[in-house]
């Protein structure tokens, strides 16, 4: 018998808050503020799917390192709650629905939906061959303000957006990189890569913060960029506080505070940032 709560557990939907509300960004950014309610609807099952069916796949890749890793020992497919099979056709099935919700949208999103999806599907494997795989995690959570965007009409070729993804990017890398540098010991041991693991783990950390500092000036410069009104400023500066406070209590030589309860907490920053541009267009 299928378990919902095993499928849940192995795709984590709860960590959709990193990259739903950007995608909403996106779609606000591109409008003016004003998107239609339909394809909001859409873009939030695209972008569920689409999570959904990475995490999956991120799962299936790693599974010979989490089955050896103690920290993995809770998740779905280590405890057997779901078998490679099963998982697989977990991620067809989101595969097949985000197909759907992307055809619901503009024309244009059907054809760059492979170039989409491809960051999230080779992201597992780059953790074999470089120790800036977290660039590429993030450039998979960057597809999403940039599927927002395009989705309502938004023009591909556009500097705001640009500007948007690759603040998404350092934000999701440079908290990767963090939290990948408790597993230095491991993946050394295991052949695996990380910025810990090229450079240790107190140069990542330093790595981290200059990408959360890029990630900030990129979140100010795009409210520039769209003459955004200054409850969007608000934002960018509420998730400077998170960022500052995520680095104050973590230490590159102590990871005693390195929890679900942190982890979920990066989370906070998208949540800043949609509500508050939001509410520079209510204004």
């Amino acid at each position: 018998m299928i378990s919902i709560r095993a499928h849940l557990n192995n795709i984590a939907l709860h960590h959709t808050v990193f990259d739903l509300p950007f995608a909403l960004i996106g779609a606000l950014l591109a409008t003016d503020g004003h998107p239609r309610l339909i394809d909001l609807f859409w873009i939030v099952v695209a972008i569920t799917t689409a999570r959904a069916a990475s995490l999956a796949i991120d799962n299936w890749a790693d599974l010979k390192y989490d089955s050896q890793q103690p920290r993995m020992a809770s998740r779905a497919m280590v405890r057997g709650a779901i078998s490679k099979r099963e998982a697989g056709v977990f991620i067809a099935i989101c595969f097949a629905v985000l197909i759907y919700a992307v055809l619901q949208l503009a024309p244009i999103c059907i054809y760059l939906l492979p170039l989409a999806a491809l960051p999230c599907i080779i992201y597992p494997f780059t953790k074999r061959f470089t120790g800036y795989c977290h660039l590429m995690l993030g450039v998979a959570i960057a597809m999403a303000p940039a599927g927002g965007w395009v989705a309502v009409g938004g023009p591909v070729l556009s500097v705001p957006l640009a500007v948007l993804c690759v603040g998404v990017m350092l934000w999701m890398a440079g908290f990767d990189a963090m939290y990948g540098a408790q597993d230095r010991k491991f993946d050394l041991a295991h052949g695996l890569h990380s910025l810990a693991t090229e450079n240790g783990a107190k140069n990542a950390f330093g790595i981290a913060r200059i990408y959360h500092l890029l990630a900030v000036v990129c979140f100010f410069d795009l409210g520039v960029l769209m003459h955004l009104a200054w409850p969007y400023y608000v934002g960018v500066l509420a998730a400077c506080v998170v960022l500052v406070y995520q680095h104050r209590i973590l230490r590159w030589n102590d990871f005693s505070r390195l929890n679900q309860r942190y982890f979920m907490r990066n989370g906070l920053v998208s949540i800043f940032i949609f509500f508050c541009t939001l509410a520079s267009y209510c204004i």
